[in-house]
């Protein structure tokens, strides 16, 4: 009984600790608010229910972050792609003043916009890096790769910033 009790205790630890973060990560994925919290308490509720059924979960942070992101993946592979002209209908618009330098042109809505071209892999490392600050020791964890292959995609994942970046310039 002691042990159910501790159990719980540390989920309910873990939700307040990480629920905001998790959120802003799957709120960056799916750039929907309400399917974002959907997102989370789905994550949340399938944790429980791996811990009830006797589990042990070593980091619980990283384990809420994959369990997040598979549940982002399942539900992409249900729809289709979006097309640039509709993320552009919906607020993108490259900036065409090359007197300002590129750090200077991206806006929030701008950058949300780069964000949501990058292919789904290096999306996922710029967003845990960058808007979680995650180490890349745990983004290797969540993303269930190696650290070397996290540096990997970081530095192609920038690249490929710098590309959608420059063409809208």
């Amino acid at each position: 009984m002691l042990e159910k009790a501790q159990k719980e205790q540390q989920f309910l630890q873990a939700y307040d600790k990480y629920s905001d973060a998790i959120f802003r990560y799957c709120y960056y994925r799916v750039f929907d608010s309400e399917k974002a919290k959907d997102v989370v308490q789905e994550a949340y509720c399938r944790t429980w229910k791996y811990i009830a059924d006797g589990n042990q979960i070593e980091n619980i942070r990283a384990f809420l972050y994959r369990t997040a992101t598979n549940i982002i993946i399942d539900e992409s592979r249900k729809k289709k792609s979006i097309s640039l002209n509709q993320i552009m209908e919906k607020g993108f618009t490259p900036s065409t003043d090359p007197r300002n330098k590129i750090e200077d042109q991206l806006t929030g809505k701008e950058l949300i916009g780069v964000v949501k071209l990058l292919d789904e892999k290096y999306r996922d490392v710029i967003l845990l890096k960058y808007i979680e600050d995650l180490s890349t020791k745990e983004i290797a964890s969540i993303l269930d790769t190696t650290e070397n292959n996290v540096y990997v995609m970081m530095s192609r994942a920038l690249e490929k910033v710098k590309s959608i970046i420059r063409l809208n310039a």
